[in-house]
Parts: C-alpha cells; structure tokens; sequence
C-alpha cells in the first residue's frame, strides 16, 4: 500500500467535494456516529467548510482513492453551537483552532495514518500562529447502546497520546438522524483539548 498524506487550504478542496461526501457518510454510519447522512447535505456543508478562512483538509489517497480525510479550522468560524461553550468558560474562539472530523476506512487503520491527521493539523494551527488551544468534540454513546458492535474500542488512548485530555464539564449538541430513528435527535458531544 502506498498512502500518500496531502494538505489543502481554502478553497483548494473543492475539487474533493464528491468523494469526501461520499466517505462521511460511510465513516459516519458507524458506531459511535449512526449517522444517517446524505449527499446534498454533505456537499453542501463541505462548501461552507473549504470557503471558511484558514480551514484545512488533510486527505490520504491510496493512488488516486481518498480513503481518509481529517479537517480543522478557526473555531470562530464554526457554528455557534460548538463556539458558545467556550465562550460561556471565559474562552475566546479566536485563539482556538478546532478539528472537524477524521475518517478513515478499516483497512487503513492502524498504519500511522490517523496520527498523520493530528500532526498536520497542529502544524497548521502552530503555523498560522495566533491560537492557544487545538480542541475537537466526540458524541458521547452509553456503554450498552444496542448498536455498539462488541470489538468497539473507545479512541480515548489514541487521543491522549497526541496530547489531548477531557474539557471536564464542557460539552455541546448537535442534531442528526441516526440510522435506526425516524428523525433528527439532539445528540451530547464531549470537548477535548490540548493547550499550544
């Protein structure tokens, strides 16, 4: 397997719009997500996504198949709902750089792959040079939800081992269809973070 790992700023993500969709959907179908996701949806949040100022995609291609992508920007350019718990801690969005999301097809797990997505984000959070914290957030599923496969494995030890712990106390919502419910839901979302 030869993985290449490229970055994209801005704008020059567009051209991956189609087949990023398509691997949200697929990625987020899964435990802990269940995420019941379409095209239009998707595209459509991508867009307003790479037009963000200073956002970042970082994709891994296996010859020209994206099989992962991982995205961050600016938290003051996310919606409120993601900005306003930290804003309500004293915070200022400003000053933290939040990662989006990273999906990665089973195969390729386990080969570096997600660490490259942690490492580039940071870098381009160090690069831009104005943020204090790097932050992401994680649905939060009880332990016997009925759709949690047996082989599941909370990501917790690979985040602490890029250096991010617990916002204790601190969480969002966020809204979506999940794959076995008739209609959109409130779902918690937990704050991680790592102070630069």
């Amino acid at each position: 397997m030869s993985i290449q790992i490229k970055a994209f700023t801005g704008l020059a993500g567009n051209t991956y719009i189609p087949a990023l969709a398509r691997l949200r959907i697929e990625i987020f179908r899964e435990f802990p997500y269940l995420y019941d996701g379409d095209m239009a949806y998707e595209e459509a949040y991508l867009k307003t996504f790479f037009a963000a100022p200073d956002s970042l995609i970082v994709v891994a291609f296996d010859q020209d198949q994206i099989v992962g992508a991982s995205t961050g920007m600016p938290l003051e350019h996310e919606t409120e709902n993601i900005k306003s718990p930290w804003r309500a801690a004293g915070h200022d969005p400003a000053r933290i750089f939040y990662y989006g999301e990273s999906v990665l097809r089973h195969s390729y797990r386990g080969q570096g792959i997600g660490v490259r997505f942690f490492e580039e984000r940071e870098k381009w959070a160090r690069q831009l040079g104005r943020f204090e914290r790097l932050t992401f957030c994680a649905v939060i599923r009880p332990d016997d939800h009925p759709l949690r496969p047996k082989s599941y494995t909370p990501l917790h030890d690979f985040w602490h081992r890029r250096g991010f712990g617990k916002v204790e106390g601190m969480s969002c919502t966020m809204d979506w269809k999940d794959l076995d419910a008739p209609e959109e839901t409130s779902k918690s979302l937990q704050f991680w973070q790592k102070s630069l």
